[in-house]
């Protein structure tokens, strides 16, 4: 156990602490183990061998200090998803087709990313070995970008660029399924610059409602 998981905790009042205290401290910890089971996993290492004590040895930290954190690896593993996934964009909010051509291309660039980061390489291959981790991630990440897409959707046909008869969920699948075929299904596909463009224009052209 190192002097950060005994020292400072022995034989304080928390009360002489003000809220802010403690927390920068807090938050620099749990960034070194998440950092260091971002190292490990882009040295190739498997989810099955990351155990708490090489994590912690690789952190820099004891082990107690991971399980005040955690319950387990898996739910560590959850954090490192969510750090490794880049920020959500920010939709321009001008029309429904450049918010698409946004979301598009945030997809397109994190399929590109997957491709030569080997962090997020690793992290997504490991993660369908584990229901669990799956699972929050599909929560964490999926589910929130999913509904930002079918918000736009929405907007669109209330705006009147998209016709009202059609079914949003199923349009939404439509919308982002040429990015992930190419980015999941076909690895080696090309995703050139102006895909996001391409798919949103080739769409809209018979979604929009008649003149």
């Amino acid at each position: 156990m190192s002097l950060a998981d005994t020292a400072p905790d022995a034989g304080r009042d928390p009360r002489q602490d003000g809220p802010a205290r403690g927390r920068p401290r807090s938050e620099a910890l749990e960034r070194a183990i998440i950092e260091g089971v971002m190292k490990l996993l882009e040295e190739g290492v498997p989810l099955a061998e990351l155990s708490i004590e090489r994590i912690a040895r690789t952190a820099g930290v004891g082990k107690a200090t991971i399980y005040r954190r955690w319950s387990g690896k898996e739910e560590l593993f959850v954090d490192v998803v969510r750090a490794a996934e880049p920020p959500d964009p920010e939709l321009p909010g001008t029309s429904m087709r450049d918010d698409l051509v946004v979301l598009l291309e945030s997809l397109r660039r994190r399929g590109l990313a997957s491709r030569t980061s080997a962090i997020l390489h690793n992290v997504h291959a490991q993660m369908k070995s584990s229901p669990k981790i799956w699972a929050a991630y599909h929560t964490i990440v999926i589910e929130p970008r999913r509904r930002i897409g079918l918000e736009v959707l929405r907007r669109g046909q209330e705006n009147g660029e998209l016709r009202t008869d059609l079914d949003l969920e199923l349009l939404n699948d439509i919308v982002v399924g040429p990015i992930l075929v190419r980015t999941v299904m076909r690895p080696d596909a090309d995703l050139p610059d102006d895909l996001a463009v391409q798919v949103v224009d080739t769409l809209l052209e018979g979604l929009r409602p008649a003149r």
